[in-house]
């Protein structure tokens, strides 16, 4: 990690060497796109700051020299976004932030985040270069107390980059956090949800998790935190219910790191929220068993716990949590779907005969998360290892679940869907019904018998629900 790493990054980004090439401008990047390069990634958003010439007159100038699109993101802090052709990369270009670029990097989060360099001239100012340090010790410090106070959604930013990066922070702010956790619900709700999003998305989640609870702001940003708090090991869980959920969330970061590509590959694909699976279910993964509490009854006999419909209060629950953050609607049918289902898979490989159709009913069940389900199943396990729990039933366990993942792995590519046999009016028409909850559950009981193929034609359809109306 060191300045010609920057310097070779910056040489080999054409986006770089075109503004420095074509625009005589005195122009830094700075911020993130810095730190990566630092780190030797590469990142396709840049933030720009042209310090002598209007923001909005430059970026637009820069807009059609690219051919790309200017989208005016904040007109009263001038701050303009150009998005390129290739919906991959694009530029934010700003003025610094209280009329210099040494009063715009003081007024920036953290010190890893404000590091700036003047890409014709590879120059990094000298208020940087002890940022610089704080990169190469990997830790996360803050630039002033006072910045977190102007805009505390900046305390959460502290732990997302803690779970991106796996950087220790600073014990100067982990003060600053404490002494300020009152403020982590003033910022709008949806970059709240963002920085939840991205934090989920980090390799080190887990570890960010645990140290919001440390710093107090965990249980203001889930209050459900302090229900899981209460619920201790029992002989099935070796660890009490929110150090449960913690290593559940490590669990599945876990299996996804040591997954094949396909799995990664699928686990990395955002179909909703802007973010990837992955996020998504390690939130899941977090939220998992938030209907325990109030299932819970410890058996007066043998003193067992029981959490009886766990999953299913626990799918309903999430639902105004998520909403209250402004998660979309998708989103949350996938978090909730998730928590609802976290045990279905064990309970399918828990069959005595785990044959192919018992196997298929589990995948057309579970459709597109039948490789999610199957992985918070797995991290849930592992998680629970109390002491009625072998390593003998552990490792039955997850080979099963192995097996599931492998069938449905060597499958997915030739499975085409469930023809439609009979509509909601072939079903009217032939038991002389009226639109009615009890139509939807006829059409329920078709689609189940298509799913178990005990049904494979209109005929066999027919009968069956001739045979429905019989029985019932």
């Amino acid at each position: 990690m060191n300045i010609q790493t920057l310097t070779n990054n910056i040489k080999n980004d054409d986006i770089l060497n075109n503004l420095a090439g074509f625009f005589n401008n005195e122009l830094y990047l700075v911020g993130g796109a810095v730190r990566d390069a630092l780190m030797g990634k590469t990142s396709f958003d840049r933030d720009l700051i042209v310090t002598d010439e209007d923001a909005k007159t430059f970026s637009q100038k820069v807009a059609e020299f690219f051919d790309g699109v200017f989208i005016p993101l904040d007109e009263e802090n001038k701050i303009y976004r150009i998005v390129f052709k290739d919906k991959i990369n694009y530029l934010d270009i700003t003025n610094p932030a209280g009329g210099s670029l040494e009063q715009d990097i003081l007024r920036r989060d953290l010190t890893i985040n404000a590091i700036a360099v003047n890409i014709r001239t590879g120059e990094i100012p000298e208020i940087c270069t002890p940022y610089i340090q704080d990169l190469n010790n990997k830790i996360i410090k803050g630039i002033c107390e006072k910045n977190f106070t102007d805009d505390p959604l900046r305390l959460l930013r502290i732990f997302r980059f803690h779970s991106l990066l796996g950087f220790e922070i600073s014990q100067d702010l982990i003060k600053i956090v404490k002494k300020h956790a009152q403020l982590i619900n003033e910022p709008a709700k949806e970059r709240i949800e963002y920085e939840l999003m991205k934090l989920f998305g980090g390799k080190y989640a887990n570890d960010a998790l645990s140290k919001m609870d440390e710093c107090a702001i965990l249980e203001k940003l889930f209050p459900f935190v302090k229900e899981l708090k209460q619920v201790p090991p029992n002989l099935h869980h070796h660890l009490d219910l929110f150090h449960h959920c913690i290593e559940t969330v490590y669990q599945v970061e876990n299996l996804y790191q040591n997954s094949s590509s396909e799995i990664k590959k699928h686990m990395d694909k955002i179909d909703f929220g802007g973010f990837s699976r992955l996020a998504h279910l390690k939130l899941a993964a977090f939220m998992h068993d938030i209907g325990k509490f109030s299932t819970w009854t410890i058996e007066e006999d043998t003193g067992r716990h029981r959490f009886i419909k766990h999953e299913d209060v626990g799918a309903k629950m999430c639902v105004p949590i998520l909403k209250k953050l402004c998660f979309s609607n998708k989103q949350i049918e996938y978090i909730s779907y998730i928590i609802k289902k976290h045990m279905y898979p064990s309970a399918v490989v828990s069959s005595a005969d785990l044959t192919e159709k018992v196997m298929m009913r589990y995948i057309r069940h579970s459709e597109d998360n039948a490789i999610d389900n199957i992985l918070i199943a797995q991290a849930d396990r592992l998680s629970a290892q109390g002491p009625e729990i072998t390593p003998q039933i552990v490792e039955t366990n997850i080979s099963n679940l192995n097996r599931l993942l492998n069938y449905y792995l060597s499958i997915k590519d030739t499975l085409k869907p469930l023809p439609k046999l009979l509509d909601g009016n072939d079903v009217m028409k032939i038991l002389n019904l009226k639109p009615s909850p009890r139509l939807g559950q006829i059409m329920e009981e078709i689609k189940e018998a298509q799913i178990s193929g005990d049904i494979l034609t209109k005929e066999e359809a027919i009968k069956f629900v001739k045979q429905y109306f019989a029985n019932k």
